[in-house]
Protein backbone atom coordinates (compact mmCIF):
# COMPACT_ATOMS: atom_id res chain seq x y z
CA UNK A 1 0.00 0.00 0.00
CA UNK A 2 2.78 2.48 0.91
CA UNK A 3 4.73 1.43 -2.15
CA UNK A 4 1.68 2.09 -4.33
CA UNK A 5 1.21 5.52 -2.72
CA UNK A 6 4.90 6.37 -3.21
CA UNK A 7 4.67 5.31 -6.84
CA UNK A 8 1.49 7.34 -7.40
CA UNK A 9 2.98 10.48 -5.83
CA UNK A 10 6.20 10.07 -7.75
CA UNK A 11 4.43 9.52 -11.09
CA UNK A 12 1.98 12.35 -10.44
CA UNK A 13 4.75 14.84 -9.70
CA UNK A 14 6.80 13.59 -12.64
CA UNK A 15 3.89 14.00 -15.08
CA UNK A 16 3.13 17.44 -13.69
CA UNK A 17 6.78 18.43 -14.05
CA UNK A 18 6.81 17.02 -17.60
CA UNK A 19 3.70 19.03 -18.50
CA UNK A 20 5.36 22.20 -17.27
CA UNK A 21 8.54 21.26 -19.16
CA UNK A 22 6.48 20.83 -22.34
CA UNK A 23 5.11 24.34 -21.82
CA UNK A 24 8.69 25.56 -21.32
CA UNK A 25 9.71 23.92 -24.61
CA UNK A 26 6.81 25.64 -26.37
CA UNK A 27 7.94 28.91 -24.79
CA UNK A 28 11.51 28.46 -26.06
CA UNK A 29 10.24 27.60 -29.53
CA UNK A 30 8.04 30.68 -29.47
CA UNK A 31 10.97 32.87 -28.48
CA UNK A 32 12.98 31.61 -31.44
CA UNK A 33 10.03 32.04 -33.81
CA UNK A 34 9.30 35.60 -32.66
CA UNK A 35 12.94 36.70 -32.84
CA UNK A 36 13.42 35.07 -36.25
CA UNK A 37 10.26 36.69 -37.58
CA UNK A 38 11.32 40.06 -36.22
CA UNK A 39 14.78 39.81 -37.79
CA UNK A 40 13.36 38.77 -41.16
CA UNK A 41 10.80 41.57 -41.07
CA UNK A 42 13.50 44.08 -40.15
CA UNK A 43 15.73 42.91 -42.99
CA UNK A 44 13.15 42.60 -45.76
CA UNK A 45 10.26 44.87 -44.73
CA UNK A 46 12.33 47.38 -42.73
CA UNK A 47 9.85 47.08 -39.84
CA UNK A 48 10.47 44.69 -36.95
CA UNK A 49 7.67 43.25 -34.83
CA UNK A 50 6.78 45.82 -32.20
CA UNK A 51 5.93 43.09 -29.67
CA UNK A 52 9.30 41.32 -29.76
CA UNK A 53 10.99 42.75 -26.68
CA UNK A 54 8.01 42.48 -24.33
CA UNK A 55 6.77 39.07 -25.44
CA UNK A 56 10.25 37.55 -25.52
CA UNK A 57 10.94 38.94 -22.04
CA UNK A 58 7.71 37.46 -20.70
CA UNK A 59 8.34 34.12 -22.42
CA UNK A 60 11.90 33.93 -21.13
CA UNK A 61 10.84 34.57 -17.53
CA UNK A 62 8.01 32.04 -17.73
CA UNK A 63 10.15 29.44 -19.50
CA UNK A 64 12.85 29.55 -16.84
CA UNK A 65 10.35 28.90 -14.07
CA UNK A 66 8.41 26.24 -16.01
CA UNK A 67 11.61 24.23 -16.52
CA UNK A 68 12.51 24.28 -12.83
CA UNK A 69 10.28 21.39 -11.64
CA UNK A 70 11.59 18.79 -14.13
CA UNK A 71 15.19 19.76 -13.43
CA UNK A 72 14.51 19.41 -9.71
CA UNK A 73 12.62 16.14 -10.12
CA UNK A 74 15.41 14.51 -12.12
CA UNK A 75 18.16 16.19 -10.09
CA UNK A 76 19.86 17.39 -13.26
CA UNK A 77 20.74 20.78 -11.87
CA UNK A 78 24.27 21.99 -11.43
CA UNK A 79 25.68 21.06 -8.05
CA UNK A 80 28.84 22.10 -6.37
CA UNK A 81 29.80 18.79 -4.83
CA UNK A 82 32.74 20.04 -2.83
CA UNK A 83 31.44 18.54 0.41
CA UNK A 84 29.39 15.55 -0.73
CA UNK A 85 32.21 14.12 -2.85
CA UNK A 86 34.46 13.61 0.13
CA UNK A 87 31.95 12.27 2.64
CA UNK A 88 29.82 9.16 2.75
CA UNK A 89 27.34 7.36 4.95
CA UNK A 90 25.43 9.33 7.53
CA UNK A 91 27.36 12.55 6.90
CA UNK A 92 26.37 12.53 3.24
CA UNK A 93 22.74 11.80 4.19
CA UNK A 94 22.74 14.68 6.68
CA UNK A 95 24.17 17.07 4.06
CA UNK A 96 21.59 15.97 1.47
CA UNK A 97 18.76 16.33 4.01
CA UNK A 98 20.01 19.79 4.99
CA UNK A 99 20.08 20.74 1.31
CA UNK A 100 16.48 19.58 0.86
CA UNK A 101 15.34 21.49 3.95
CA UNK A 102 17.08 24.67 2.73
CA UNK A 103 15.45 24.21 -0.69
CA UNK A 104 11.99 23.74 0.85
CA UNK A 105 12.39 26.84 3.03
CA UNK A 106 13.67 28.86 0.07
CA UNK A 107 10.82 27.83 -2.25
CA UNK A 108 8.28 28.32 0.53
CA UNK A 109 9.55 31.84 1.05
CA UNK A 110 9.44 32.55 -2.70
CA UNK A 111 5.86 31.24 -2.89
CA UNK A 112 4.83 33.50 -0.01
CA UNK A 113 6.41 36.47 -1.84
CA UNK A 114 4.92 35.74 -5.28
CA UNK A 115 1.29 35.28 -4.25
CA UNK A 116 0.75 38.91 -3.11
CA UNK A 117 2.72 40.03 -6.17
CA UNK A 118 0.31 38.09 -8.40
CA UNK A 119 -2.76 39.37 -6.50
CA UNK A 120 -1.56 42.96 -6.93
CA UNK A 121 -1.30 42.53 -10.71
CA UNK A 122 -4.62 40.68 -10.89
CA UNK A 123 -6.63 43.26 -8.91
CA UNK A 124 -5.28 46.12 -10.99
CA UNK A 125 -5.26 44.28 -14.36
CA UNK A 126 -1.68 45.38 -14.95
CA UNK A 127 -0.52 45.36 -18.57
CA UNK A 128 2.77 45.75 -20.40
CA UNK A 129 3.63 49.24 -21.57
CA UNK A 130 3.84 48.91 -25.32
CA UNK A 131 1.60 46.04 -26.33
CA UNK A 132 -0.84 46.17 -23.37
CA UNK A 133 -0.59 42.42 -22.66
CA UNK A 134 -2.15 41.40 -19.34
CA UNK A 135 0.58 40.43 -16.89
CA UNK A 136 -1.26 38.31 -14.35
CA UNK A 137 -1.68 35.18 -16.53
CA UNK A 138 2.09 35.15 -17.00
CA UNK A 139 2.69 35.89 -13.34
CA UNK A 140 0.41 33.02 -12.24
CA UNK A 141 2.84 30.51 -13.72
CA UNK A 142 5.61 31.48 -11.30
CA UNK A 143 3.84 30.45 -8.07
CA UNK A 144 2.53 27.33 -9.83
CA UNK A 145 6.03 26.31 -10.83
CA UNK A 146 7.43 27.10 -7.39
CA UNK A 147 4.69 25.07 -5.68
CA UNK A 148 5.38 22.04 -7.88
CA UNK A 149 9.13 22.38 -7.24
CA UNK A 150 8.51 22.66 -3.49
CA UNK A 151 6.27 19.58 -3.57
CA UNK A 152 9.01 17.65 -5.37
CA UNK A 153 11.51 18.63 -2.67
CA UNK A 154 9.07 17.67 0.10
CA UNK A 155 8.37 14.32 -1.62
CA UNK A 156 12.11 13.69 -1.88
CA UNK A 157 12.64 14.61 1.78
CA UNK A 158 9.82 12.33 2.95
CA UNK A 159 10.97 9.43 0.77
CA UNK A 160 8.15 9.50 -1.79
CA UNK A 161 10.76 10.17 -4.48
CA UNK A 162 14.09 8.39 -4.39
CA UNK A 163 17.06 10.62 -3.69
CA UNK A 164 18.78 10.29 -7.06
CA UNK A 165 22.19 11.86 -6.96
CA UNK A 166 24.34 9.67 -9.12
CA UNK A 167 23.52 11.30 -12.48
CA UNK A 168 23.80 14.96 -11.51
CA UNK A 169 25.77 17.43 -13.52
CA UNK A 170 28.52 18.27 -11.09
CA UNK A 171 30.91 21.16 -11.03
CA UNK A 172 34.29 19.86 -10.08
CA UNK A 173 37.49 21.74 -9.64
CA UNK A 174 40.36 20.01 -11.41
CA UNK A 175 43.84 21.27 -11.74
CA UNK A 176 45.82 20.24 -14.76
CA UNK A 177 49.57 19.94 -14.68
CA UNK A 178 51.38 22.69 -16.60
Amino acid sequence: MISTLKNAVSLGLEYLALALAALAAIGLTSIIAIITTSVIMRKFANTPLHITEEVVGLLLSVTLFLGLPIVTFRTKHVQVSLLTTYVSGITKTVLQTAGLVVGIVFFGWLILETIPWFEFAFKRSLKTETTRILLYPWMALMPLSLIVTGLILIARLTGFIDNQTKNNLKVSIKREAP
